[in-house]
């Protein structure tokens, strides 16, 4: 008569998986947002490296030789005003990321509480949510924030004010998102055997359905991130950003202004329109790789 062994709980847990190997494993399945975090890591170093090697001081007007071409003293070269192109790119990279996280983070934040507001407690509070993100969603933000932003005295306009212009209309997306998941939330067996034991709508919100919704707020936040960091971009190449920061949208702008590639000084606004591609490629693939890993209708299985 054979015996059949029964697993222990030190054997199970060695047969489960970690969150660290599941992560890799969903990696090496999800080309794109391995991608974009191997792009997004090697900016986040050549910026990191950057600030700790160059000159800020470097990043503005009058600091160098004007118009050199890339050579091993300037990499990527001058510009026509003087500047150290890779130190104004390192600068420039930084106070974008600044204005993609302020704008994303705060953006994302509002929106979660407006969705929990809207979805959980409903009545109301829910009908007059639901009416201003109606009646805002069909409105250009492009068209808003390019009037915001040309209506403020240029010397008054900094990053942080670029954020707060981003963000304006930033809350939308994810209060709609959030709102549709915890309304499906709200309804499963689990919330309900909470209520029936007593726990509070805050103990429910938190403790229950908040959990549970990271990896979609998680998406949220990065597809704001994309967004604030690419209005920064088209803002600050129309003319409209703080014109003395060295924002890579800044750099391009002054490079048209001055006519940078039928004068010759071609290297000066290739630089910078390659790190925007990088920038917003590497925040594109990883939103839409955590869009794939939140979503359970569009996750792909080995």
């Amino acid at each position: 008569m054979t015996t059949t062994a029964v697993p222990t709980l030190q054997d199970k847990a060695v047969e489960q998986p970690g969150s660290l190997q599941l992560f890799l494993r969903y990696l090496r399945r999800n080309k794109g947002l391995a991608v974009g975090l191997l792009i997004l890591l090697g900016l986040v170093l050549f910026t990191a490296i950057g600030l700790m090697t160059i000159n800020p001081k470097h990043a503005y007007p009058l600091a160098v030789a004007t118009k050199k071409p890339p050579s091993l003293q300037f990499p990527f070269g001058t510009d026509f005003f003087g500047r150290d192109l890779r130190a104004a790119m390192v600068v420039g990279m930084w106070q974008t990321a600044v204005i993609g996280v302020i704008a994303g983070g705060l953006g994302t934040l509002i929106g979660v509480v407006l969705g929990f507001l809207s979805a959980y407690f409903g009545g109301k509070v829910d009908a007059l949510i639901r009416t201003v993100c109606q009646i805002l969603t069909p409105i250009p933000v492009l068209l808003i924030q390019v009037v915001i932003a040309g209506s403020l005295d240029k010397r008054d306009v900094t990053i942080f004010t670029m954020a707060l212009i981003v963000v304006l209309l930033a809350w939308m997306g994810p209060t709609l998102v959030i709102r549709a998941q915890v309304l499906t939330m709200k309804e499963r067996q689990f919330v309900a055997v909470a209520k029936l034991s007593g726990v509070s709508d805050m103990g429910i919100i938190f403790k229950e359905i908040l959990p549970n919704l990271l990896p979609f707020i998680a998406a949220a936040f990065v597809g704001q991130v994309f967004a604030a960091v690419f209005a920064s971009f088209y803002l600050a190449v129309l003319g409209l950003g703080p014109l003395r920061e060295p924002l890579l949208g800044n750099i391009i702008w002054a490079a048209q202004l001055q006519g940078a590639f039928f004068n010759g000084w071609w290297w000066w606004p290739i630089g910078p329109s390659v790190a925007m591609i990088l920038i917003l490629g590497s925040l594109a693939l990883i939103n839409m790789g955590l869009d794939e890993l939140a979503n359970p209708r569009v996750r792909r299985t080995e």
